[in-house]
């Protein structure tokens, strides 16, 4: 199997920068994307700025492989998504040519010959990816290891708080949104409403804040699940990411000028459409009316499908990889940041398959590229046979400045004990530029 290629499911930030490494290290690659050019998904969300300066956002084989091109690497600055994909991902694609295939949906992935069950000889027989392309043929790919970075973009969580669609969510989809607003100037003197608790919701809410200045007839209102907002505005000064701290602190100062109103504890039961506007209903009986417009952003939860006739281990509450899934757990994880992940800690019982980037953290939050990059390397590394560069550590990843733990989720006061609600966009947790 040797002579067989390395799949990558992905053309993300994490895929591309697998594909760098394997190809480093002489080992063949096949890289297959959804979408018609790489980095797919980060491009729907190109007008969103980054909280990362760019030295984070660029891996380290990546640009030894693009250098000898004539590119260089953006050396400051805070990049909008866009400007990711245009100055790093875009070029590191074309420098991949046509180890990419495009327009390749992976339908499923399984042992050649054995469905789950089987036992006998499975580790010896090769991987066999299936694919559908854009005019519905399939075709099928055989490989040696396989690579799982198609991330969590398509398919974001719904405004309903059990996890399940509110009552009524589905009829009222044209009124509802699960990604970050681009131009919000036609919302103006409307009522619009955010659900979530994180860096997504946060962004929303101040550009709907900005809108409320120009506009005061607009009405903004920020619903949280949770009993208090005491972590959602970050870590302050003690967060190692400057604008990610910003953010938070732009996001209480909205609500102390009036310009968004926010309410804690209203998890979302039901969407009512009432005259032409529309009632969202708490579990509690609350509720929120004559809504115009409402942005659902809860977070995003990995599609599993594909992989169902593999043998994998994902964490029952996150959907992660069971093996860094204490580390994750916004449950009972305690103050600071995570520590970075290897080949080890994401070893799955399907030799030679690996979930990695933001897909490995499950529905947990606060994924960075960084964490990513370091887990394509030490897989790399494994897949190599050099264990010892597999098992070394070269991160150290910024701390967050947020104490949590296993508090209470009805708690209204806050404390040390509320554990942080962080979500993330595409491959990062985004500001506002």
């Amino acid at each position: 199997m040797t002579e067989l290629p390395v799949a990558i499911i992905g053309a993300g930030p994490q895929g591309l920068a697998a594909a760098a490494h394997l190809i480093e290290r002489g080992i063949p690659v096949a890289v297959l994307e959804r979408g018609s050019t790489a980095a797919a998904a980060v491009s729907e969300w190109g007008h969103v700025r980054l909280f990362s300066a760019w030295p984070e956002l660029t891996d380290a084989a990546a640009r030894r492989l693009l250098e000898p091109t004539g590119w260089s690497a953006p050396a400051s600055g805070y990049p909008t998504g866009a400007q990711w994909v245009s100055e790093y991902l875009a070029p590191l694609a074309d420098a991949l040519g046509d180890r990419i295939t495009y327009g390749a949906t992976v339908t499923g992935i399984s042992r050649q010959g054995r469905d789950k069950v089987v036992d006998g000889g499975r580790r010896s027989q090769p991987f066999v990816l299936h694919i559908c392309d854009t005019e519905g043929s399939e075709s099928r790919l055989s490989a040696r290891a396989v690579i799982d970075a198609s991330g969590t973009w398509s398919l974001p969580n719904p405004a309903g708080a059990d996890g399940f669609p509110a009552l009524g969510e589905a009829a009222a989809s044209d009124r509802i949104f699960y990604r970050i607003p681009d131009d919000v100037s036609e919302l103006a003197g409307s009522h619009v409403v955010v659900v979530g608790a994180g860096h997504s919701a946060a962004h929303a809410v101040l550009r709907l804040g900005e809108l409320a200045r120009r506009s005061p007839e607009t009405r903004v209102t920020w619903l949280l699940r949770r009993g208090s907002a005491t972590n959602v505005f970050g870590g302050g000064a003690a967060d190692d990411l400057p604008e990610r701290a910003a953010l938070g602190s732009r996001a209480r100062k909205m609500i102390d000028e009036g310009l968004v109103n926010l309410v804690t504890g209203f998890r979302v039961a039901e969407f009512r459409a009432v005259g032409d506007g529309l009632t969202i209903v708490a579990e509690d009986g609350r509720d929120v009316a004559e809504v115009s417009q409402v942005f659902a952003l809860t977070g995003f939860r990995p599609d599993t499908q594909m992989l169902r006739e593999l043998r994998i281990d994902l964490d029952p509450a996150l959907e992660a990889v069971a093996g860094i899934a204490s580390e994750i757990d916004p449950n009972i994880h305690s103050c600071g940041s995570v520590s970075a992940t290897g080949a080890r800690e994401l070893a799955q019982p399907e030799q030679g398959f690996f979930i990695t980037g933001v897909k490995s953290y499950g529905r947990a939050p606060t994924f960075l590229a960084l964490t990513g990059y370091e887990q394509v390397r030490s897989i790399a590394a494994h897949l190599s046979g050099d264990h010892e560069a597999a098992a070394r550590n070269e991160l150290v990843l910024p701390d967050t400045g947020v104490c949590g733990g296993s508090g209470g989720f009805d708690e209204n006061g806050g404390s040390c004990c509320a554990a942080p609600t962080v979500l993330q966009i595409g491959a990062r947790p985004v500001a506002v530029g």
